[in-house]
């Protein structure tokens, strides 16, 4: 039997099947969220896992925290796209001063005045409410 290579990690998660679901840590009232690897992302898009990476280190998308930038929340998708109005709505909380952990807590805390949180606002097409609240937030 040949010996692993170098790269090669013995302790490292186990690879799952597409459509994962984990549970995110820190995210208040959080059940489990339906997760997609970036090259499962890719695919989506009709991109490059390179390009998924790219978008990831620009702030357009955000992988879960703590996932080492490897699960993204498939409610970042729809319809073979990012949502529309999430890389600016990271932006400005990022902007604001909030980490990764916190703008993902932000995006996936219920909200009862929305109703939902703020990604199933963006995904019903309330972006208008969702971006006034994240720049009130950041001042």
């Amino acid at each position: 039997m040949r010996a692993a290579p170098r790269w090669w990690s013995t302790c490292a998660a186990p690879v799952t099947a597409p459509g994962h679901r984990i549970r995110a840590a820190g995210v208040l009232g959080s059940d489990a969220m339906e997760t997609l690897t970036p090259a499962e992302v890719a695919g989506v898009l009709g991109v490059s896992a390179n390009k998924v990476r790219q978008l990831l280190r620009e702030h357009r998308l955000m992988a879960v925290p703590g996932s080492g930038n490897s699960r993204i929340p498939a409610d970042f998708l729809l319809d073979g796209a990012v949502l529309k109005h999430l890389p600016g709505l990271i932006t400005v909380l990022k902007d604001g001063g909030y980490s990764d952990e916190e703008v993902f807590d932000w995006l996936f805390r219920a909200d009862d005045t929305l109703p939902g949180t703020p990604v199933d606002a963006l995904r019903g097409d309330r972006h208008t409410e969702v971006t006034r609240r994240a720049q009130a937030l950041a001042f």
